[in-house]
């Protein structure tokens, strides 16, 4: 990975970092690989303080960019959009989200019944 663009925003508490990965032979690198590499290159950056923006591959090349944020501190980071955060399994934005997929679902009834008496019935019409 190689860091194209840094920027200090003091007001944010972050370092805004644009960066681009050369992967010959290998696949497109997943976000928490390119996590643990601004972690390596960002001195005072953790993981839980780093978000990956963008992403963009190139059809055909071995060039993927993106940019990505490090937050100062976990209090900064929680002021970002929350499809962000539930993006980066933020476990405080993606619990709320798991609970209403659960409250969502309505229980299943037996199909089972509906089917024979529809056979029994004539069928399908």
């Amino acid at each position: 990975m190689e860091i194209t663009n840094r920027k200090e925003n003091p007001i944010l508490n972050r370092v805004e970092i644009a960066w681009e990965w050369r992967h010959v032979g290998a696949a497109t690198p997943t976000r928490n690989e390119i996590i643990d590499a601004v972690v390596k290159m960002e001195p005072g950056a953790t993981k839980d303080c780093v978000l990956v923006k963008s992403v963009s591959t190139r059809f055909g090349q071995p060039l993927t960019t993106g940019n990505a944020v490090v937050y100062g501190d976990r209090a900064d980071l929680e002021k970002e959009p929350k499809y962000i955060l539930a993006r980066h399994g933020s476990k405080e934005e993606a619990a709320p989200a798991a609970a209403k997929e659960t409250a969502d679902e309505a229980p299943v009834e037996d199909t089972a019944d509906d089917a024979e008496a529809a056979e029994i019935a004539g069928g399908e019409e």
